[in-house]
């Protein structure tokens, strides 16, 4: 078995994915929000 060594493993992919899932999630929670506020506006 091979021996581990901390810091040794090649990220970028891992770190292109976790930005990609951010920036959706970030989008998302905007246009709920968005989509919320206008509801109140426009319903009641």
């Amino acid at each position: 078995m091979a021996e581990h060594k901390h810091g040794d493993m090649d990220v970028k992919a891992q770190e292109k994915t976790f930005d990609g899932f951010m920036r959706w999630t970030m989008r998302t929670v905007i246009a709920i929000i968005v989509l919320i506020i206008l509801m109140a506006i426009f319903i009641t």
